[in-house]
């Protein structure tokens, strides 16, 4: 017969492997954004890459869920690294600050650029300038309030503005391609191999299809450019018969960072795992989504507004990455 000690005892360590078993098989949320989006792809692939790595993470598809992130009913989501810096300071596209919000790292990189009708002869934003007031821009963007600030950054490289063109508004990123495809405007932003973009070069094939207006990356471009993409930069593209847009010539595009992000009070040691679950595992992250292709484990900490989670920092101490170059 056991006494009561020896009882007390027993009990303490079911309680102790209870309570052991109830921490590693905790949940952890991840939001990724509508079915479809890119949100939901990368998060989808991230999510799997941690629960084949010890952390049992659920994905959940919501929309506009930084503010989610920054309350704490979600542990990790996705953004453009330009949005996340507006979200964390409350300025561009954000009314309001969200203080609790930390960066995780750089998933990979995305390109982007202005595409117009390649008949209009728009090779560099400086022919767009010499013919903006008679041409028509995708503008307003009422669901996708990151994107006019894209095209105002390509736009800014070469001295111009929203105002020197005629304006049409859009509702959305792809809503802006599809009105290029349509003959509805002559600039619209187009993401590198987008689908909605091949989409619109082929309903424009009799007029050479679409091809991207090189912007201007030199120390005044890029610094005029960098009011509105804090986080991007300006890279030169070769030509490339294989993408649309680069068929007939190279040209200067915007690159900004796809970002995971954290709440500041999940905790270090989680954070800590969830990058090196990511860094460490490229090849299974490809497998999920060939953008993964771009990632780079020894740039996934460039400077951004908002700031990096100290578990974060820890592994890139650790692993000897530069954080904020």
């Amino acid at each position: 017969m056991k006494t009561p000690k020896q009882l007390h005892a027993i009990c303490a360590g079911i309680a102790f492997t209870a309570l052991s078993l109830s921490a590693s098989a905790e949940v952890v949320s991840v939001a990724t954004g509508a079915q479809g989006s890119l949100a939901f792809t990368s998060g989808q692939a991230v999510a799997k890459v941690l629960n084949d790595n010890g952390i049992t993470a659920r994905t959940q598809p919501l929309v506009g869920y930084l503010p989610l992130i920054d309350s704490g009913e979600v542990d990790f989501g996705f953004s453009n690294g330009v949005e996340a810096g507006y979200a964390f300071t409350g300025t561009g596209n954000y009314d309001r600050k969200h203080p609790n919000m930390r960066l995780v790292g750089v998933m990979f990189p995305l390109s982007t650029g202005i595409m117009a009708p390649c008949d209009l002869g728009l090779k560099t934003i400086a022919d767009v300038k010499a013919k903006s007031k008679d041409l028509k821009i995708a503008a307003e963007y009422k669901s996708s309030t990151i994107i006019p600030y894209y095209i105002a950054g390509g736009l800014a490289s070469g001295g111009l503005t929203y105002d020197d063109f005629q304006n049409v508004p859009v509702a959305s990123f792809v809503d802006g391609i599809k009105a290029l495809g349509d003959g509805l405007v002559d600039l619209a932003l187009v993401s590198l191999n987008n689908g909605a973009g091949k989409k619109a070069a082929v309903k424009l094939k009799d007029r050479g299809g679409l091809c991207y207006v090189s912007l201007n990356g030199d120390a005044d471009g890029n610094a005029a450019f960098k009011k509105f993409l804090p986080a991007g930069v300006l890279k030169p593209f070769k030509q490339n018969e294989k993408i649309n847009g680069l068929a007939g010539s190279g040209a200067t595009l915007m690159q900004i960072p796809w970002v995971m992000m954290t709440n500041a009070n999940v905790s270090d040691d989680l954070v800590y795992k969830t990058v090196k679950s990511v860094a460490e595992n490229k090849d299974a992250l490809v497998k999920s989504l060939g953008l993964f292709r771009g990632a780079n484990k020894d740039t996934m900490a460039p400077a951004n507004d908002m700031p990096y989670h100290p578990g974060a920092l820890k592994y890139y101490k650790d692993a000897g990455i530069t954080v904020g170059k």
